[in-house]
């Protein structure tokens, strides 16, 4: 973000050209109400099986002595992970002056809110008595780091609310008076997130100081969101999570997801919005290089923590790294190593594979992979214990999510689809201020759509 505004853009006839694209597809509509409506019936589904958990117990879930994480802190390990792109994109490219993140920096701030939010709900579904969830604040050791990822989660999830308020100020100021498609109270949302602004050279000073500080500090926020969350399997000894390297591979893989899921909010912008004249070819194409250097990144670390560990091949290592390779763990192991990693970074090395559709595509598989390679993080691990399994039932041998699990499970991720939905489509997805002022500046630059 530039350290300056030059106000200029607000006499530009561009302006109005661009704050008509952008907030066309702005406001309530019956697509929006069918498919809103259709995640809520979906939410209440989800809502009465964690009903029954509450009235029954952890016992309806595949949770038992042994695997008493599973799906559930695999899913918050996606939803903190996946988070981390607003810093990623907002902070990181953006304040070394990459221009091009701009027209995708907000839909990298709405994931990061959305997935923040919707991270400690998660760990609300794993606990059998959440009412106690008040008592990590209340009584919570500094030793803990349940309490240090807490914390951290909290921390990054305001400033992310904040940075995402912020920069939007000026466009609900642009916005005051434009959009008369919308009803009343959304009028009145804009007028007042809008703060008085008037677009003075004073004002656009106070609010990038703000939003330079909130760039800042939320680079070591979100480092120490996943770190911590790392540190949470790292700190103990069993194999598979006994690793130095945890931190750094968690926030390698993190970057990998969170970069899948800007490019799926990307083309869906693009296409149902029909903005693709702000979300270019060219665009898709920096997220294609984007992705595979992080993917590179993340192949190392891969190789680190498995193949240190396959030399040495200690007798509880062995044991792990046997069940991922070739035992029960196999396909699904394999299946996220190659569709959701090594084919991608192959296939990104192509120039026709980093266009709209394919990108799309690839990053479904690589979005839905990072899923399935927390659970292969969690659950391998807590199957083998030190001490051999015995006088327990056989089906306590393995982990088998129940229905009740997987719906519950479900929520969650409906609920973030949700919260993402609602802000694309009752907010400029797209900042106007900062496309107008850029375009104000290069006039003669042309978008390759």
């Amino acid at each position: 973000m530039a350290s300056e505004v030059n106000t200029k853009f607000l006499q530009d006839k561009r302006l109005d050209r661009i704050a008509s694209d952008i907030l066309r597809p702005v406001g309530v509509d019956r697509s929006f109400l069918i498919w809103m409506s259709s995640l809520t019936m979906l939410l209440f589904v989800c809502l009465y099986a964690y009903y029954i958990q509450l009235d029954k117990g952890l016992i309806v879930t595949g949770l038992r002595d042994y695997v008493s994480w599973g799906m559930y802190i695999s899913n918050f390990v996606f939803f903190v992970a996946t988070s981390l792109v607003g810093m990623l994109i907002s902070s990181v490219l953006g304040m070394m002056g990459y221009k091009w993140v701009k027209p995708i920096g907000r839909i990298a701030e709405i994931i990061a809110v959305a997935f923040s939010a919707v991270a400690g709900l998660v760990i609300v579904s794993d606990m059998g008595r959440p009412e106690r969830l008040p008592y990590v604040f209340m009584f919570g050791r500094i030793q803990s780091p349940i309490l240090w990822d807490v914390t951290v989660v909290t921390t990054y999830m305001t400033l992310s609310i904040l940075l995402y308020v912020f920069t939007m100020i000026p466009d609900m100021a642009i916005s005051r008076g434009r959009i008369g498609h919308t009803p009343a109270w959304l009028q009145k949302t804009y007028e007042f997130l809008s703060f008085n602004f008037q677009h003075k050279p004073e004002q656009y000073k106070i609010l990038l100081k703000a939003v330079r500080i909130l760039l800042i500090l939320i680079v070591p926020t979100a480092f120490a969101i996943h770190t911590v969350t790392s540190w949470l399997f790292a700190v103990t000894t069993r194999p598979g999570w006994d690793s130095t390297i945890f931190g750094p591979y968690f926030l390698t893989g993190a970057f990998v997801a969170g970069s899948a899921a800007v490019i799926i909010l990307m083309f869906v912008v693009r296409n149902n919005y029909k903005l693709s004249r702000y979300i270019t070819v060219e665009h898709f194409d920096k997220m294609g290089k984007l992705l595979f250097l992080v993917s590179i990144v993340y192949f190392y670390f891969n190789l680190n923590e498995y193949l240190v560990p396959a030399y040495k091949m200690k007798t509880f290592e062995a044991r792990h790294l046997v069940e991922l390779f070739v035992g029960e763990h196999a396909f699904m192991f394999w299946c996220v190593q190659l569709l959701g990693l090594i084919i991608p970074m192959i296939l990104l090395l192509f120039k026709s594979m980093r266009k709209p559709v394919p990108m799309f595509i690839i990053a479904i598989v690589v979005l839905i992979a990072s899923w399935f390679k927390r659970l292969l993080i969690v659950v391998p691990t807590m199957e083998e214990p030190f001490l051999p399994k015995q006088y327990v039932p056989d089906a306590w041998m393995l982990y088998h999510p129940t229905i009740v699990e997987s719906a519950i499970t479900m929520g969650t991720i409906t609920l973030a689809v949700m919260i993402i939905s609602v802000l694309m489509k009752l907010f400029p997805v797209i900042p106007i201020w900062e496309i107008a002022e850029e375009e104000s500046a290069h006039p003669d630059q042309q978008p390759v759509e």
